[in-house]
């Protein structure tokens, strides 16, 4: 699966949500410091009442839609997304606005140099916690800081800072690209090193020459089957097959034939036990592992049945060779208990297997013992 860079997924949304919503506790802390400052708050009574309201409106907004968020987004995930960047947008844009309602007033000073600090601490930590989507990041800092900036220019007060507040903007919109870059490079790394570690496992897993599973994965699954069905008493059966004659196929036509037909063989297999819980494994050689949970006698034996009827009929054309070959299978099945050996399970239907064997081959055979 190739990586998707720059796409808000579901990941990129948790790491947005987590790296800035502790900033909305700063926010609420910080509003109710630059209003006591001085005594702000005294002489701008009105846009002190709606500016501190606001924010905490949005504050507790934000922090309980970061705990509700899983919950919300089982039934309205699109809309619960658009609520998240809307309230981002919401929180920099009414602090903007206070931002420039504090630098256009007439006096002021120590109440201004206040703001102006809490708002530059505010922005960079915004900044860098909307650093996974960098159109966030920028929106957040443009409504931060614009206004205040479009303001004073209007007004013409004090145009040098005006001019720093736009290189600050600019400044930070830079960092924000090269915060975003890493990012993306980053999840791009841990993204190759999943599919790398799942290609491992799937080879630990996987016969190399028939793309079956191999024999020690087959041993993993049959001790968490054995369990299973134990719990739950329902049956389980082993089926073993092994080729008949199939080492004079490697000795007569090589031993890349004898791969093309065990690739073949393997094909075959998979087309007939197709069920999600059927397990198929190369058990070693030229011998083949069939692994069914919940199966009767008589559903296992016309599986088996149908194996060998179309390994019989099967040919494989080997530089103008015709190579045709029979297997025998061997049967058996039990409800287990816990205490039970699982290998028995494994031994009787080898049993079954030598029976086959010597019976003729190319048949099916079932052990009629009891119990596992």
């Amino acid at each position: 699966m190739a990586f998707k860079r720059h796409q808000i997924n579901r990941r990129v949304i948790d790491d947005l949500k987590n790296r800035s919503t502790i900033g909305m506790y700063f926010y609420i802390a910080v509003t109710v410091a630059v209003l006591a400052a001085d005594g702000f708050y005294k002489k701008h009574l009105t846009f002190s009442v709606f500016f501190l309201t606001a924010m905490l409106i949005l504050a507790v907004f934000r922090i309980c839609h970061h705990y509700l968020f899983d919950r919300i987004n089982k039934r309205l995930p699109r809309l619960n997304v658009y609520i998240f960047f809307t309230s981002v947008y919401a929180t920099s844009l009414t602090w903007g606005i206070g931002f420039a309602y504090f630098m256009i007033q007439p006096g002021e000073p120590s109440s201004k140099i206040i703001m102006l600090a809490c708002t530059v601490g505010l922005n960079s930590g915004g900044v860098v916690a909307f650093i996974p989507s960098w159109g966030t990041s920028a929106l957040y800092n443009v409504f931060m800081l614009a206004p205040a900036a479009i303001v004073m220019y209007y007004l013409g007060i004090n145009l040098t800072l005006v001019f720093l507040i736009l290189l600050f903007i600019i400044y930070m919109m830079m960092i924000a690209l090269r915060g975003n870059h890493e990012y993306w490079n980053a999840l791009e790394n841990e993204h190759l090193l999943k599919l790398k570690s799942e290609e491992i496992e799937k080879i630990s897993r996987e016969d190399v020459l028939t793309g079956l599973y191999n024999r020690r994965y087959f041993d993993e699954m049959f001790n968490i089957q054995w369990k299973a069905a134990a719990r739950n008493t329902r049956p389980l059966t082993i089926i073993i097959a092994d080729i008949d004659h199939f080492k004079p196929i490697n000795d007569t036509y090589g031993h890349l034939a004898g791969d093309a037909y065990l690739k073949k063989i393997a094909d075959v297999f998979s087309e007939i036990f197709k069920r999600d819980t059927d397990f198929v494994a190369r058990y070693g050689g030229e011998e083949f592992v069939f692994l069914l949970e919940n199966t009767d006698r008589n559903t296992a034996f016309d599986l088996a049945e149908k194996v060998r009827s179309r390994i019989e009929s099967m040919t494989l054309s080997h530089y103008n060779h015709r190579i045709q070959a029979t297997v025998s299978l061997g049967i058996s099945s039990c409800i287990p208990e816990l205490e039970d050996k699982k290998e028995s399970l494994i031994q009787k239907a080898d049993k079954a297997l030598y029976q086959a064997k010597n019976s003729g081959r190319n048949q099916v055979v079932y052990y009629d013992g009891k119990g596992c």
